[in-house]
Protein backbone atom coordinates (compact mmCIF):
# COMPACT_ATOMS: atom_id res chain seq x y z
CA UNK A 1 0.00 0.00 0.00
CA UNK A 2 0.97 3.42 -0.82
CA UNK A 3 2.24 4.84 2.49
CA UNK A 4 1.51 9.17 2.50
CA UNK A 5 1.51 9.33 5.87
CA UNK A 6 4.59 11.38 7.54
CA UNK A 7 5.94 11.26 10.93
CA UNK A 8 3.23 13.82 12.12
CA UNK A 9 0.38 11.45 11.99
CA UNK A 10 1.45 9.53 15.46
CA UNK A 11 4.45 9.87 16.63
CA UNK A 12 4.16 13.58 16.65
CA UNK A 13 0.90 12.62 19.05
CA UNK A 14 1.59 11.74 22.59
CA UNK A 15 -1.00 12.85 25.49
CA UNK A 16 -5.05 14.11 24.90
CA UNK A 17 -5.50 14.09 28.28
CA UNK A 18 -6.73 17.81 28.82
CA UNK A 19 -4.96 19.70 32.40
CA UNK A 20 -4.86 22.29 34.24
CA UNK A 21 -2.52 25.74 32.74
CA UNK A 22 1.52 25.37 31.84
CA UNK A 23 3.70 24.35 35.07
CA UNK A 24 5.64 27.65 35.53
CA UNK A 25 9.25 27.13 36.49
CA UNK A 26 10.86 27.23 39.34
CA UNK A 27 13.44 25.72 41.45
CA UNK A 28 12.42 23.69 44.78
CA UNK A 29 14.36 25.54 47.76
CA UNK A 30 14.75 23.50 50.50
CA UNK A 31 11.78 23.56 53.21
CA UNK A 32 9.53 25.29 50.59
CA UNK A 33 7.25 22.68 49.39
CA UNK A 34 4.12 25.20 47.97
CA UNK A 35 2.78 24.31 44.75
CA UNK A 36 4.50 27.63 42.72
CA UNK A 37 8.23 26.14 43.54
CA UNK A 38 7.44 22.65 43.27
CA UNK A 39 8.21 21.77 39.84
CA UNK A 40 8.79 18.73 38.23
CA UNK A 41 10.21 19.76 35.07
CA UNK A 42 13.37 20.67 37.67
CA UNK A 43 14.06 16.82 38.43
CA UNK A 44 11.21 14.97 40.34
CA UNK A 45 11.20 11.51 41.76
CA UNK A 46 7.85 10.46 42.16
CA UNK A 47 6.48 9.09 45.22
CA UNK A 48 3.24 7.47 42.93
CA UNK A 49 1.62 7.37 39.79
CA UNK A 50 -1.61 6.61 38.70
CA UNK A 51 -4.33 6.71 36.38
CA UNK A 52 -7.79 8.10 37.79
CA UNK A 53 -11.40 7.06 37.16
CA UNK A 54 -11.21 9.75 34.23
CA UNK A 55 -8.14 8.47 32.54
CA UNK A 56 -5.90 11.50 34.03
CA UNK A 57 -2.60 10.75 35.33
CA UNK A 58 -1.60 11.90 38.40
CA UNK A 59 1.98 12.42 39.47
CA UNK A 60 2.21 12.37 43.57
CA UNK A 61 5.07 13.69 45.09
CA UNK A 62 5.34 14.46 49.22
CA UNK A 63 1.98 16.23 50.36
CA UNK A 64 1.72 17.43 46.29
CA UNK A 65 0.58 15.95 43.42
CA UNK A 66 -0.25 17.10 39.54
CA UNK A 67 -3.21 16.45 37.89
CA UNK A 68 -2.07 15.28 34.06
CA UNK A 69 1.11 15.91 32.14
CA UNK A 70 0.80 19.52 32.19
CA UNK A 71 0.20 22.16 34.80
CA UNK A 72 1.29 23.61 38.42
CA UNK A 73 1.39 21.17 41.84
CA UNK A 74 -1.42 20.79 44.25
CA UNK A 75 -1.87 19.96 47.77
CA UNK A 76 -2.73 15.81 46.93
CA UNK A 77 -5.46 16.99 49.93
CA UNK A 78 -7.52 19.02 47.31
CA UNK A 79 -8.49 15.71 45.66
CA UNK A 80 -8.22 13.23 48.61
CA UNK A 81 -8.79 15.03 51.34
CA UNK A 82 -8.47 12.36 54.10
CA UNK A 83 -4.82 11.67 53.34
CA UNK A 84 -2.17 12.67 55.56
CA UNK A 85 1.18 12.71 54.64
CA UNK A 86 3.26 11.20 51.49
CA UNK A 87 1.86 8.41 49.19
CA UNK A 88 3.95 5.91 49.20
CA UNK A 89 1.93 3.89 45.92
CA UNK A 90 -1.05 3.65 44.04
CA UNK A 91 -2.89 2.02 41.48
CA UNK A 92 -6.43 2.17 39.55
CA UNK A 93 -7.96 -1.03 39.99
CA UNK A 94 -8.95 -3.15 37.17
CA UNK A 95 -11.70 -5.66 37.86
CA UNK A 96 -14.50 -5.86 35.45
CA UNK A 97 -15.95 -8.86 37.37
CA UNK A 98 -17.10 -6.62 40.43
CA UNK A 99 -17.85 -3.04 39.78
CA UNK A 100 -17.83 -2.14 43.17
CA UNK A 101 -14.13 -2.17 43.00
CA UNK A 102 -13.42 -1.50 38.90
CA UNK A 103 -11.74 1.76 38.63
CA UNK A 104 -11.46 2.62 42.48
CA UNK A 105 -7.69 4.37 43.25
CA UNK A 106 -6.04 2.62 45.51
CA UNK A 107 -3.66 4.65 47.51
CA UNK A 108 -1.12 3.80 49.94
CA UNK A 109 0.78 4.86 53.10
CA UNK A 110 2.94 2.81 55.15
CA UNK A 111 0.97 0.18 56.87
CA UNK A 112 -2.55 1.54 55.13
CA UNK A 113 -4.59 1.33 52.22
CA UNK A 114 -7.28 4.32 51.23
CA UNK A 115 -9.70 3.67 48.34
CA UNK A 116 -11.23 6.60 46.46
CA UNK A 117 -14.10 6.55 43.46
CA UNK A 118 -14.92 10.18 41.91
CA UNK A 119 -12.58 11.64 45.28
CA UNK A 120 -14.79 10.39 47.40
CA UNK A 121 -13.36 7.77 50.41
CA UNK A 122 -14.88 4.48 50.43
CA UNK A 123 -16.67 3.44 53.09
CA UNK A 124 -14.22 1.71 56.12
CA UNK A 125 -11.39 3.16 55.00
CA UNK A 126 -8.35 3.42 55.50
CA UNK A 127 -7.43 -0.15 55.79
CA UNK A 128 -4.63 -2.19 56.72
CA UNK A 129 -2.90 -3.16 53.76
CA UNK A 130 -3.05 -6.75 54.99
CA UNK A 131 -6.67 -6.70 55.42
CA UNK A 132 -6.85 -5.78 51.48
CA UNK A 133 -4.11 -7.43 50.10
CA UNK A 134 -3.80 -9.95 52.23
CA UNK A 135 0.30 -11.28 51.47
CA UNK A 136 1.23 -8.15 50.29
CA UNK A 137 3.70 -5.97 52.57
CA UNK A 138 3.75 -3.09 54.02
CA UNK A 139 5.69 0.32 52.83
CA UNK A 140 5.56 -0.27 49.75
CA UNK A 141 7.21 1.52 47.02
CA UNK A 142 5.33 1.52 43.98
CA UNK A 143 2.46 -0.39 42.82
CA UNK A 144 0.74 -0.71 39.03
CA UNK A 145 -2.42 -2.60 38.15
CA UNK A 146 -2.43 -5.32 35.41
CA UNK A 147 -5.47 -6.43 33.82
CA UNK A 148 -5.49 -10.43 32.39
CA UNK A 149 -4.43 -10.41 29.02
CA UNK A 150 -1.48 -8.47 29.79
CA UNK A 151 -0.39 -10.31 32.85
CA UNK A 152 -1.99 -13.96 32.78
CA UNK A 153 -5.06 -12.62 35.30
CA UNK A 154 -6.56 -9.69 36.80
CA UNK A 155 -3.15 -8.54 38.86
CA UNK A 156 -1.93 -5.95 40.44
CA UNK A 157 2.53 -5.30 40.73
CA UNK A 158 3.69 -4.12 44.24
CA UNK A 159 7.13 -3.51 44.23
CA UNK A 160 9.40 -3.36 47.26
CA UNK A 161 12.82 -3.41 46.99
CA UNK A 162 14.06 -5.04 44.01
CA UNK A 163 11.03 -7.65 44.59
CA UNK A 164 7.63 -7.51 42.22
CA UNK A 165 4.78 -8.95 44.39
CA UNK A 166 2.21 -10.23 41.91
CA UNK A 167 -1.30 -10.09 43.38
CA UNK A 168 -4.04 -12.11 41.80
CA UNK A 169 -7.31 -10.34 42.04
CA UNK A 170 -9.14 -13.04 42.07
CA UNK A 171 -7.84 -15.40 44.16
CA UNK A 172 -6.43 -13.26 46.26
CA UNK A 173 -3.07 -15.05 46.26
CA UNK A 174 0.57 -13.42 45.87
CA UNK A 175 3.67 -14.97 44.23
CA UNK A 176 6.93 -12.83 44.77
CA UNK A 177 9.32 -12.23 41.78
CA UNK A 178 12.88 -10.93 42.15
CA UNK A 179 13.90 -8.67 39.29
CA UNK A 180 17.25 -7.52 40.31
CA UNK A 181 17.98 -6.37 36.77
CA UNK A 182 15.22 -3.28 37.21
CA UNK A 183 15.99 -0.24 39.18
CA UNK A 184 14.09 0.12 42.59
CA UNK A 185 10.69 1.56 41.31
CA UNK A 186 9.99 4.92 43.70
CA UNK A 187 6.59 4.60 41.75
CA UNK A 188 5.55 2.31 38.65
CA UNK A 189 2.46 3.41 35.82
CA UNK A 190 0.62 1.31 33.53
CA UNK A 191 -0.34 3.43 30.23
CA UNK A 192 -1.66 2.03 26.93
CA UNK A 193 -0.49 -1.63 27.77
CA UNK A 194 3.08 -0.74 28.47
CA UNK A 195 4.77 -0.71 31.69
CA UNK A 196 6.91 2.06 33.33
CA UNK A 197 9.29 2.02 36.40
CA UNK A 198 9.97 5.40 37.27
CA UNK A 199 13.25 6.02 39.42
CA UNK A 200 14.55 9.78 40.34
CA UNK A 201 13.50 11.24 37.36
CA UNK A 202 13.98 8.45 34.61
CA UNK A 203 12.00 5.62 33.74
CA UNK A 204 12.59 2.12 32.39
CA UNK A 205 10.18 0.33 30.58
CA UNK A 206 9.35 -3.39 31.71
CA UNK A 207 7.78 -6.69 31.16
CA UNK A 208 5.09 -6.91 33.29
CA UNK A 209 5.41 -10.62 33.50
CA UNK A 210 8.74 -11.52 32.96
CA UNK A 211 10.12 -7.89 33.93
CA UNK A 212 12.15 -7.83 30.79
CA UNK A 213 13.54 -4.49 29.75
CA UNK A 214 13.89 -4.19 26.17
CA UNK A 215 15.61 -0.90 24.80
CA UNK A 216 18.02 1.49 25.80
CA UNK A 217 17.08 2.48 29.16
CA UNK A 218 16.50 4.76 31.58
CA UNK A 219 15.44 7.85 29.95
CA UNK A 220 14.46 11.15 31.35
CA UNK A 221 10.45 10.89 32.04
CA UNK A 222 10.78 14.95 31.44
CA UNK A 223 10.92 13.68 27.56
CA UNK A 224 7.87 11.58 27.69
CA UNK A 225 5.73 12.17 30.62
CA UNK A 226 5.40 16.04 31.15
CA UNK A 227 5.53 19.46 28.59
CA UNK A 228 8.53 20.52 30.15
CA UNK A 229 11.05 23.24 28.32
CA UNK A 230 14.00 21.85 25.83
CA UNK A 231 12.89 18.72 26.94
CA UNK A 232 11.09 16.13 24.13
CA UNK A 233 7.88 16.98 22.89
CA UNK A 234 7.26 20.33 24.87
CA UNK A 235 5.67 22.66 22.84
CA UNK A 236 7.17 21.53 19.54
CA UNK A 237 4.31 19.29 18.26
CA UNK A 238 2.70 20.05 14.73
CA UNK A 239 -1.34 18.99 15.45
CA UNK A 240 -2.54 16.27 12.46
CA UNK A 241 -5.39 17.75 10.62
CA UNK A 242 -8.15 14.45 10.83
CA UNK A 243 -8.59 15.35 6.89
CA UNK A 244 -4.76 13.75 6.38
CA UNK A 245 -5.04 10.76 8.22
CA UNK A 246 -4.25 7.48 5.97
CA UNK A 247 -4.51 3.77 7.45
CA UNK A 248 -3.16 1.03 6.26
CA UNK A 249 -4.92 -1.40 8.27
CA UNK A 250 -6.86 -2.17 11.35
CA UNK A 251 -8.39 -4.82 13.57
CA UNK A 252 -10.15 -5.52 17.07
CA UNK A 253 -8.67 -8.61 18.64
CA UNK A 254 -11.01 -11.16 20.41
CA UNK A 255 -9.75 -9.55 23.90
CA UNK A 256 -11.77 -6.15 22.41
CA UNK A 257 -8.78 -4.36 21.76
CA UNK A 258 -8.70 -1.85 18.28
CA UNK A 259 -5.90 -1.62 17.41
CA UNK A 260 -4.77 1.47 13.63
CA UNK A 261 -2.20 1.06 11.63
CA UNK A 262 -0.27 3.31 9.47
CA UNK A 263 3.67 2.82 8.06
CA UNK A 264 5.81 1.40 10.75
CA UNK A 265 3.89 2.36 14.02
CA UNK A 266 0.46 1.53 15.41
CA UNK A 267 -1.63 2.90 18.24
CA UNK A 268 -4.26 1.16 20.18
CA UNK A 269 -7.82 3.27 20.00
CA UNK A 270 -10.48 2.03 21.92
CA UNK A 271 -8.15 3.03 25.64
CA UNK A 272 -8.35 6.66 24.53
CA UNK A 273 -10.25 7.32 27.62
CA UNK A 274 -5.85 7.05 28.66
CA UNK A 275 -5.01 9.16 26.06
CA UNK A 276 -3.58 8.33 22.42
CA UNK A 277 0.05 7.05 21.26
CA UNK A 278 1.97 5.48 18.40
CA UNK A 279 4.55 2.67 19.44
CA UNK A 280 6.83 1.18 16.58
CA UNK A 281 4.68 -1.91 15.36
CA UNK A 282 8.05 -3.92 16.00
CA UNK A 283 7.32 -3.34 20.02
CA UNK A 284 4.38 -5.52 19.46
CA UNK A 285 5.39 -7.99 16.86
CA UNK A 286 8.83 -7.60 16.70
CA UNK A 287 9.68 -9.66 13.60
CA UNK A 288 7.48 -7.07 11.46
CA UNK A 289 9.29 -4.48 9.96
CA UNK A 290 8.58 -1.10 8.09
CA UNK A 291 4.73 -1.78 8.21
CA UNK A 292 1.77 -4.11 7.01
CA UNK A 293 -0.53 -4.39 4.31
CA UNK A 294 -3.19 -5.85 6.08
CA UNK A 295 -4.23 -7.08 9.37
CA UNK A 296 -7.29 -9.16 10.77
CA UNK A 297 -7.90 -11.49 13.64
CA UNK A 298 -9.53 -14.50 14.49
CA UNK A 299 -9.47 -17.40 17.21
CA UNK A 300 -7.12 -15.43 19.36
CA UNK A 301 -4.61 -14.80 17.02
CA UNK A 302 -3.92 -11.60 14.60
CA UNK A 303 -2.75 -12.47 11.20
CA UNK A 304 -0.46 -9.57 9.88
CA UNK A 305 -0.22 -9.49 5.99
CA UNK A 306 2.95 -7.69 4.71
CA UNK A 307 3.79 -8.11 1.09
CA UNK A 308 3.71 -12.17 0.24
CA UNK A 309 3.64 -12.46 3.49
CA UNK A 310 1.74 -13.67 6.72
CA UNK A 311 2.29 -13.85 10.07
CA UNK A 312 0.39 -15.37 12.42
CA UNK A 313 0.46 -14.17 16.32
CA UNK A 314 -0.98 -15.87 19.07
CA UNK A 315 -2.55 -13.19 21.79
CA UNK A 316 -2.15 -13.97 25.35
CA UNK A 317 -0.41 -11.58 27.72
CA UNK A 318 1.92 -10.63 24.90
CA UNK A 319 1.75 -11.78 20.91
CA UNK A 320 4.21 -14.27 20.18
CA UNK A 321 4.94 -15.92 16.76
CA UNK A 322 3.41 -18.81 16.14
CA UNK A 323 6.34 -21.30 14.71
CA UNK A 324 6.64 -21.91 11.35
CA UNK A 325 5.86 -18.13 10.49
CA UNK A 326 6.13 -16.39 8.35
CA UNK A 327 4.44 -18.61 5.39
CA UNK A 328 2.98 -17.13 1.69
CA UNK A 329 -0.29 -15.54 1.43
CA UNK A 330 -0.56 -18.62 -1.29
CA UNK A 331 0.44 -21.37 1.85
CA UNK A 332 -1.80 -19.90 4.32
CA UNK A 333 -5.07 -18.12 2.58
CA UNK A 334 -5.06 -20.10 -1.04
CA UNK A 335 -4.91 -16.89 -2.76
CA UNK A 336 -2.48 -14.54 -4.34
CA UNK A 337 -1.08 -11.07 -3.26
CA UNK A 338 -0.98 -8.56 -2.51
CA UNK A 339 -3.78 -7.85 -0.03
CA UNK A 340 -5.26 -4.04 0.29
CA UNK A 341 -7.70 -4.56 3.52
CA UNK A 342 -8.94 -7.96 5.47
CA UNK A 343 -11.18 -8.12 7.95
CA UNK A 344 -12.82 -10.93 10.11
CA UNK A 345 -16.52 -9.88 11.87
CA UNK A 346 -17.18 -11.54 15.43
CA UNK A 347 -18.34 -15.04 16.10
CA UNK A 348 -17.32 -15.68 11.90
CA UNK A 349 -15.13 -17.55 10.39
CA UNK A 350 -14.35 -15.97 7.34
CA UNK A 351 -12.20 -13.64 6.39
CA UNK A 352 -12.84 -10.81 3.41
CA UNK A 353 -9.58 -10.27 1.91
CA UNK A 354 -9.94 -7.33 -0.18
CA UNK A 355 -7.78 -6.61 -3.60
CA UNK A 356 -8.32 -3.77 -5.75
CA UNK A 357 -12.23 -3.26 -6.20
CA UNK A 358 -12.95 -7.33 -5.51
CA UNK A 359 -13.41 -8.98 -2.13
CA UNK A 360 -13.11 -12.93 -1.69
CA UNK A 361 -14.08 -14.53 1.28
CA UNK A 362 -12.05 -17.38 2.71
CA UNK A 363 -12.90 -19.43 5.09
CA UNK A 364 -10.38 -19.91 7.83
CA UNK A 365 -12.31 -23.26 9.38
CA UNK A 366 -10.93 -25.07 6.17
CA UNK A 367 -7.35 -26.91 5.65
CA UNK A 368 -6.36 -26.39 2.99
CA UNK A 369 -8.13 -22.94 2.79
CA UNK A 370 -11.36 -22.81 0.71
CA UNK A 371 -12.03 -19.85 -1.29
CA UNK A 372 -15.61 -18.74 -1.35
CA UNK A 373 -17.16 -16.52 -3.35
CA UNK A 374 -15.69 -13.74 -5.14
CA UNK A 375 -17.40 -10.24 -5.57
CA UNK A 376 -16.92 -6.89 -7.12
CA UNK A 377 -17.07 -3.65 -4.44
CA UNK A 378 -18.41 -0.13 -5.64
CA UNK A 379 -14.86 1.13 -4.23
CA UNK A 380 -11.90 0.77 -5.19
CA UNK A 381 -8.16 1.82 -3.81
CA UNK A 382 -9.20 1.44 -0.37
CA UNK A 383 -6.59 0.88 2.41
CA UNK A 384 -8.01 -0.38 5.83
CA UNK A 385 -11.52 -2.00 6.68
CA UNK A 386 -12.73 -3.13 10.12
CA UNK A 387 -15.54 -5.18 11.25
CA UNK A 388 -17.44 -5.21 14.62
CA UNK A 389 -20.23 -4.60 16.46
CA UNK A 390 -21.34 -1.28 15.06
CA UNK A 391 -20.91 -3.00 11.25
CA UNK A 392 -17.85 -2.36 8.81
CA UNK A 393 -15.49 0.81 8.07
CA UNK A 394 -14.13 0.32 4.52
CA UNK A 395 -11.03 3.20 4.90
CA UNK A 396 -10.18 4.99 2.17
CA UNK A 397 -7.73 8.07 2.72
CA UNK A 398 -9.39 10.40 6.12
CA UNK A 399 -12.54 9.18 5.25
CA UNK A 400 -14.78 5.65 5.59
CA UNK A 401 -17.74 4.17 4.57
CA UNK A 402 -20.30 2.17 6.99
CA UNK A 403 -21.79 -1.06 6.07
CA UNK A 404 -24.40 -2.89 8.05
CA UNK A 405 -22.80 -6.41 6.94
CA UNK A 406 -20.62 -8.18 4.72
CA UNK A 407 -23.99 -9.32 2.83
CA UNK A 408 -24.93 -5.37 2.02
CA UNK A 409 -20.84 -4.76 1.23
CA UNK A 410 -21.21 -7.40 -1.23
CA UNK A 411 -24.37 -6.51 -2.52
CA UNK A 412 -23.94 -2.84 -3.09
CA UNK A 413 -23.33 -1.60 -6.59
CA UNK A 414 -23.61 2.04 -5.26
CA UNK A 415 -21.04 3.67 -2.55
CA UNK A 416 -22.75 5.03 0.62
CA UNK A 417 -21.86 8.85 1.93
CA UNK A 418 -18.56 9.01 2.94
CA UNK A 419 -18.04 9.47 6.64
CA UNK A 420 -15.11 11.78 7.84
CA UNK A 421 -12.77 10.45 10.05
CA UNK A 422 -12.48 12.59 13.67
CA UNK A 423 -11.29 13.22 16.88
CA UNK A 424 -13.43 10.99 18.20
CA UNK A 425 -11.61 8.12 16.31
CA UNK A 426 -8.02 9.12 16.89
CA UNK A 427 -5.81 12.10 18.06
CA UNK A 428 -6.24 14.40 15.32
CA UNK A 429 -7.85 17.64 14.66
CA UNK A 430 -11.18 18.55 13.02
Amino acid sequence: MELVVTKTLFLCVLFTVSTAAPLQDAAVEDGDTSPAVLDRCAGVEFDAITPNEKGNTLFFKGDHMWNGFTGPAQLSTLYFKELNGPVNAAFRMHNTENPDDHDHIYLFQDDKVYSYFNQNLEEGYPKQIEEDFPGVPNHLDAAVECPKGECMTDSVLFFKGQDAHVYDITTKTVKTKTWSHLPSCTSAFRWLEHYYCFHGHNFTRFHPVSGEVTGVYPKDARHYFMNCPNFGHGGDRKPLKCSDVKLNAATTDDGGRTYFFAGPIYMRVDSHRDGFHAFPITRAWKEVNDGVDAVFSYDNKIYLIKGDQVYIYKADAHFTLIEGYPKTIKEELGIEGPVDAAFVCPNENIAHIIQGNRMRDIVLTATPRVVGRVVPLPLSDIDASLCGEDGIKIFRGSQFYRYESPMILAMGRIAPVPVAITSAMMPCED
